[in-house]
């Protein structure tokens, strides 16, 4: 049986699932940054998947793109969630909210 852009397809809505999952039931905002890190990487396999199906490249720098963007919001999300670790105490979604004017 050979694996056939379907079966990529069908793994990468999995991830997504599992994301958006993730996503929406999590308080912990750490859990929630790994969530959206998971959608992101499930758009990643879906434009691998057609960039190989096509026979183009077009997909494979999108993903380049997408991992730049990935980056960096792990690192201003981090920095964002150590800052409240340290003046809060929690990393709690809910605590996110006083930082609103």
């Amino acid at each position: 049986m050979a694996i056939t852009l379907a079966h990529y397809l069908v793994a990468s809505g999995l991830l997504f699932t599992i994301g958006i999952v993730g996503v929406i039931t999590r308080r912990n905002a750490l859990m929630i940054l790994l969530a959206i890190e998971l959608m992101l990487n499930a758009a990643n396999l879906s434009f691998v998947a057609f960039s190989r199906a096509l026979g183009h490249v077009t997909g494979q720098l999108f993903v380049f793109f997408i991992m730049i963007v990935a980056a960096a919001e792990v690192t201003v999300g981090l920095a964002i969630i150590i800052v409240m670790a340290k003046t809060r105490g929690a990393t709690d979604a809910d605590a996110l909210r006083s930082l609103k004017w």
